[in-house]
């Protein structure tokens, strides 16, 4: 677990304590957005884009246009990327209200310490800004969720205000999911076990924002995906990747290290738990002892009898029958309340290339566990898609035979960038292609599922990560045309006084906590 940690020590198993910060905290603020070691920001594509393009599209039919929204986390931003011709078009602010949001957390004990925590570990010494985005139905807002702000805020698109704000019970917010008819917003709320819905919304919607329902996760809730009709939701908690012991240990000592990591499926018309199960055992119960029970990102078949599954440490892939027979018929152990299910089975591993500097890594330096983070799937089904994290690829994976067609080292198109640290894929509903963020080179870059081969690379901003299809109207790209809606945060630091830091010291020293 390679977190870049300051001032963390471990007091007993399983739980972190944050200590002083040695001075970090004295800074209150995350580096300035650009790639260590270079003086010019990350990428062209955070200039402001020419207006004789954004205009070109306003002109184009009346329903919104089909964009590629992805999230710049360190950067505090989003590239909004026109799908069809693969060329950025705006940068977005998605943190127009940082100065008042961290002097809002400094004033905390308990935030300060859980947010110097956050980004000394999980944000590997950035502020987490942005983790998640989707926009609405009516192309008019972005829901955002801010990992370090531990909020989800809605932006209008147009003039890059905050609409619609709700704060998680806990300190962090994670992964989002929408439902398919884009009416509902999931949020994992990192350190709460919970996952909440809110109304997804859009311009003049009284109701944006409004939370309705929550349902029960693991340690850390990590992603969430709707099955295609909406009935269902298959959630996966990820246990506690921040901590070490990442090793397998004898006795069940993992478990009580790492928390508790399930998958799980939660019927949508009640929120309530259907079926969970902890893939360890059930890779254990195939044949594959010792492996982690954290999944990754995951992604449905076309038919959602299928999962495939990355999990921690693991390079490659588990493809998991979410209706197949148990091999022993369930009931073998207890995940929290719920009894293994009857069904759900581990089909095969396929197991993907490991680079020689990621063979060479103990687990412990593995970035958050993450051997692979990001997978997705073709329309037809036939062809996986894959974030191979730890060993700087992107790779095109034959579902039937398991092999893989790799994209690594130099990019394609951009000249004196490399393929390093891929962190998301997601099929576009658009153009049916694979576009991977390479969080470690600030670029994404677009696979063609058929041909196997990259057609496009984008720069985008500092560290991007999740990449979602997303629609702005006319009336936002006319207000671009205008030069609205900000596309730079102010990164001025903001200093931690001694005062505020002296009282998140004493805060920790009182309460051991579990940081997510």
């Amino acid at each position: 677990m390679n977190t870049g940690r300051i001032g963390l020590a471990v007091a007993c198993a399983g739980i972190v304590m944050l200590g002083s910060t040695n001075g970090v905290g004295a800074v209150g603020a995350s580096p300035a957005a650009q790639r260590p070691g270079t003086t010019e920001p990350t990428s062209t594509a955070l200039k402001a884009p020419a207006a004789i393009a954004v205009g070109a599209l306003a002109k184009r039919g009346k329903k919104p246009r089909q964009v590629m929204m992805v999230g710049n986390n360190w950067a505090g931003t989003a590239t909004v990327i026109d799908v069809r011709k693969r060329k950025a078009i705006k940068t977005l602010n998605m943190i127009p209200d940082r100065r008042q949001e961290l002097l809002d957390i400094y004033a905390a004990p308990d935030r300060l310490g859980f947010y110097l925590a956050i980004q000394q570990a999980v944000g590997e010494g950035h502020d987490q800004y942005v983790d998640d985005m989707f926009t609405t139905r009516d192309g008019a807002l972005v829901a955002v969720s801010r990992p370090s702000f531990s909020d989800v805020v809605w932006i209008d698109l147009a003039t890059g205000k905050i609409v619609a704000e709700q704060q998680m019970n806990g300190y962090r917010t994670d992964h989002m999911g929408v439902s398919p008819d884009g009416r509902r917003l999931l949020v994992s709320d990192s350190t709460d076990r919970t996952v909440h819905e809110y109304v997804m919304g859009g311009r003049g919607n009284k109701r944006t924002g409004k939370p309705l329902r929550t349902f029960e996760s693991g340690d850390t809730p990590h992603e969430s995906n709707y099955t295609k009709n909406g009935h269902r939701i298959v959630h996966a908690s990820i246990g506690r990747v921040y901590t070490p012991g990442d090793e397998p240990l004898p006795g069940g000592a993992t478990a009580a290290v790492k928390g508790d990591a399930w998958l799980q499926i939660v019927t949508n018309k009640t929120f309530t738990v259907k079926r969970r199960w902890d893939m360890n055992k059930e890779l254990a119960e195939a044949g594959h002892p010792d492996m982690s029970s954290a999944v990754r990102p995951m992604v449905l078949t076309p038919d959602q009898r299928t999962a495939f599954l990355q999990v921690s440490f693991f390079h490659g892939i588990v493809e998991f029958s979410l209706r197949k027979k148990d091999p022993t018929g369930g009931g073998d152990y207890v995940s929290g309340s719920v009894p293994e299910p009857p069904t759900g089975r581990v089909v095969r591993l396929i197991r993907l290339p490991i680079s020689e500097e990621a063979a060479a890594l103990s687990r412990e330096e593995y970035v958050l566990d993450s051997a692979h983070h990001g997978i997705a799937i073709n329309k037809a089904g036939t062809r996986l898609c894959v974030a191979g994290t730890m060993s700087d690829y992107a790779a095109i994976v034959n579902r039937k035979n398991g092999k893989p067609t790799l994209f690594a080292g130099k990019a394609k198109f951009l000249k004196g960038r490399t393929y390093s640290k891929p962190y998301w894929a997601t099929t576009s509903h658009v153009d049916g292609n694979c576009w991977v963020s390479m969080a470690g080179s600030d670029l994404v870059m677009v696979i063609d599922y058929a041909k196997r081969k990259v057609i496009a690379e984008v720069p985008v901003g500092l560290h991007p990560q999740r990449v979602r299809d997303g629609l702005v109207a006319r009336k936002v790209l006319r207000s671009w045309r205008k030069g609205n809606a900000s596309s730079q945060p102010d990164l001025t630091p903001i200093p931690i006084t001694p005062k505020q830091q002296a009282a998140a010291d004493a805060w920790v020293a009182k309460h051991p906590v579990v940081i997510g």
